[in-house]
């Protein structure tokens, strides 16, 4: 059994040492998880960290080059259409009709399920309540705004009430009046009994949305558990500095190797709109402590030292980005 399969619980998805290689390239190398009946589960890795490729072998668009990944405790295949059945799929690129309404969409893709007449004008209905689209089933999907269309997307992916669902970054350039209704529509459900599994660039997502993370990186599962015991095996907290100037290297190293400071890393300030004030934010001292009450005036001092200008402090406890940049080394949008 894998490090990263639960114990005592129902499964619903397992995979065993599986693998997916492109030629050369190594697009998922040896990962093992499972995934508990009626959880939603968060798989998060930067681009490339084989996130989609574990989707694609789950919904049968692949198949793994080596090893095993079982459904509902029978062996993914692409020729089984009961386990297809019971998986809903809502890609990253939308895989919905622009020239039909959001009715027309839903009717269609039902059918392709076997719905008919009745049975298929209720799920349209519930499903359009699901995802705040009643008010604009009968418009065409061309002129949804972005957000909606990944709502629609999502209403697509259930039509068949399916018992596992697999959302592969459904909230990519959505505006967050669309991203409540995907959140609050992915809750109700599972609430009901769905299983999820969750891709996502967002951690604050995960953090609020997922029972438990798997953290990819470079084709590998690198860490799984629920976000509480991931932050908690993290320890200690953040200070922030936010600075005017850029610190040289040199001073950077000389307070990586102060007392009580485990990490310390600058963060560049993103590029924005021309400044209103004269004052420019550089960007921000991230550092690390168990104690950071003990490093904060040692931490000024240094600034201070350096002659350099300090704009505001802060102290935060850690959270799943922190888990993520100290497991992998980058930031999961690097």
């Amino acid at each position: 059994m894998s490090q990263f399969e639960p114990n005592g619980h129902q499964t619903m998805v397992s995979l065993h040492d599986v693998h997916k290689r492109y030629a050369e390239i190594a697009a998922v190398d040896g990962v093992s998880f499972s995934l508990r009946t009626g959880e939603i589960f968060g798989l998060l890795g930067p681009n490339g960290a084989g996130k989609t490729t574990i989707i694609n072998m789950l919904a049968g668009i692949q198949e793994p080059t080596e090893g095993e990944i079982l459904v509902e405790g029978r062996v993914a295949r692409r020729s089984d259409v009961a386990i297809r059945r019971g998986l809903g799929l809502v890609p990253q690129e939308l895989a919905i009709y622009f020239k039909l309404t959001a009715r027309e969409n839903l009717a269609f893709f039902g059918s392709l399920y076997g719905l008919r007449g009745a049975a298929l004008k209720t799920r349209i209905d519930e499903m359009l309540d699901l995802v705040g689209l009643t008010d604009r089933a009968s418009s065409l999907v061309s002129g949804y705004s972005g957000g909606m269309k990944r709502r629609l997307n999502l209403a697509v992916g259930l039509m068949h009430n399916p018992r596992l669902l697999l959302l592969d970054e459904p909230t990519v350039g959505v505006d967050p009046h669309s991203r409540n209704h995907i959140f609050e529509g992915v809750r109700e459900l599972n609430r009901a009994g769905l299983t999820v599994l969750y891709t996502s660039h967002y951690m604050e997502e995960a953090q609020s949305l997922c029972d438990r993370v798997g953290i990819m990186d470079r084709g590998r599962m690198v860490a799984c558990d629920t976000v509480d015991n991931l932050i908690s095996g993290l320890g200690g907290a953040t200070v922030e500095a936010r600075l005017s100037a850029t610190p040289e290297e040199a001073a950077l190293g000389r307070m990586r190797e102060m007392e009580g400071i485990l990490s310390l890393e600058w963060l560049p300030a993103t590029p924005t709109n021309p400044p209103q004030t004269a004052e420019i934010e550089a960007g921000t001292l991230r550092a690390r402590a168990n104690r950071p009450e003990l490093v904060l005036a040692s931490l000024v001092a240094a600034l201070t030292a350096e002659s350099l200008s300090l704009q505001t402090l802060a102290v935060r406890q850690p959270d799943l980005e922190d888990v993520f940049l100290a497991i992998t080394g980058k930031h999961l949008r690097d």
